[in-house]
């Protein structure tokens, strides 16, 4: 049996984007007058219908990464609020999210209110698919190189490392035809495999910085405040300190690498036992349990996962 109280340091991780699929979020509502309930509020916010498009798609209307990014936050918020609800006795210590994940994990540890938190993501989405359209990028995931060669791989190529997931699994992101060549260039370094990804353009990359002035701007009109736990910086790998530095950091992440294998070995290492994700799909998971064998890790996406968390914790 585990401890709800702060016996057991407890991280919320939120999940990021690449997790949306159709229908996340739709049984939580079903089964959950409050579920339905912010799924209501997110639509106000935002003036349209995102709870269906995450319910029904169509997918050509999901996957826009202005869609996409407010989706996975919506649905990683409600999966969060529900779990509180279920069990009212769970702390946290702590928050950390993937990319977009971030914003999410600073909006549950109280840095800004659900509809800014909300609204700036939407906008991100927007100005990060804009930059998207203006470049001919691209993502690959490279599978079982260390980090010592893909970076040389990177630098032969002309691209940029993106996400440090956990061991064996890399992002690298950079304009499309390099990409290609990358991809080339792992594998004969001994990469096992060397994948270009589906996405709209190089996210974590230089490509991107014509949306950091954007955000800047967005972010600017928004009440951002200390959070009440600490949540792990993409950037830096360790917490947030002042509101004025979240919004740099959260400009940053733009182009900046995803450090999420050295934000979790910052938590184990600050004696982090156990780790809930939040939020459609189990990628976090499945980098946790190729960082640390030993983390109790759950997961909260849907009504079935929300069970399991429940009984594992009461």
């Amino acid at each position: 049996m585990f401890s709800l109280g702060r016996m057991i340091k407890t991280a919320f991780l939120f999940a990021g984007q690449g997790a949306q699929v159709i229908g996340m979020g739709k049984d939580l509502a079903e089964n959950f007058p409050t579920a339905q309930a912010w799924f209501d509020r997110a639509n106000t916010a935002l003036g349209y219908d995102l709870a269906s498009i995450c319910f029904n798609g169509p997918e050509s209307e999901l996957i826009k990464t202005e869609n996409a990014q407010p989706g996975i936050f919506l649905v990683s918020w409600v999966a969060f609020e529900m779990l509180k609800e279920r069990v009212p006795a769970l702390m946290f210590d702590a928050t950390a999210g993937l990319s977009l994940g971030e914003f999410t994990a600073l909006t549950a540890a109280g840095a800004m209110s659900f509809e800014d938190g909300l609204r700036v993501v939407r906008q991100r989405g927007r100005f990060m698919q804009e930059a998207c359209e203006a470049t001919k990028g691209g993502m690959a995931a490279v599978i079982g190189l260390d980090e010592t060669p893909t970076r040389e791989v990177c630098a032969e190529a002309g691209i940029v490392l993106a996400n440090l997931n956990c061991p064996g699994q890399l992002v690298i992101s950079g304009e499309i035809e390099k990409i290609s060549k990358a991809c080339e260039l792992a594998k004969a370094k001994g990469a096992k495999r060397a994948i270009p990804l589906t996405v709209a353009g190089a996210y974590h990359s230089p490509l991107m910085a014509s949306a950091q002035p954007k955000l800047q701007a967005e972010l600017a009109k928004v009440k951002l405040v200390t959070p009440v736990v600490p949540v792990i910086s993409n950037v830096t790998a360790r917490p947030h300190t002042t509101s004025d530095q979240i919004a740099i950091r959260m400009v940053e992440q733009v182009t900046s690498s995803v450090h999420w294998e050295e934000s979790m070995r910052y938590l184990l290492s600050q004696g982090y036992a156990r780790f809930i994700e939040l939020g459609p799909g189990a990628a976090l998971s499945g980098f946790m349990k190729r960082i640390n064998k030993e983390a109790q890790m759950l997961s909260v996406s849907d009504a079935a996962s929300l069970e399991v968390a429940v009984k594992a914790l009461s």
